[in-house]
């Protein structure tokens, strides 16, 4: 098992529970970038460190619930597999992710995310 990349997923996703967005910070390089599957509000690249906390924070203000069900790690790489909920009005989120993050000098370099409904994702974030 790859050590490092473990350690830095269970960091990073302690972080997002948390909400502790100067931490998940500092996990990412300065020209991270995440991409959202979808075609919705929060879909696309996002650019930056900055900006990648900024959306993380808009889904976790949606009031989405995360669960990790699994944290897998390549030779140089992770992937976080999620079990994402949430409710608004009545809007309803279930979807199930994997959200790979591939690492550069042992921070997060980029982020991309799996979805297994993404029309569902469409819906919710809106």
């Amino acid at each position: 098992m790859n050590t490092t990349a473990h350690d830095l997923g269970s960091r990073a996703y302690a972080a997002l529970l948390a909400g502790d967005w100067p931490t998940l910070r500092t996990l990412l390089h300065d020209d991270a970038t995440w991409t959202l599957p979808g075609d919705h509000a929060l879909s696309g690249t996002t650019v930056g460190a900055d900006a990648v906390i900024a959306q993380m924070q808009k889904v976790a203000d949606h009031g989405v619930q995360f669960r990790l069900e699994r944290l897998l790690t390549s030779r140089d790489n992770l992937a976080l597999l999620q079990h994402n909920t949430g409710h608004r009005g009545d809007v309803v989120l279930d979807e199930h992710l994997a959200t790979v993050c591939r690492l550069r000098d042992g921070r997060i370099a980029e982020i991309e995310t799996f979805a297994d409904d993404v029309p569902g994702m469409n819906a919710f974030f809106v």
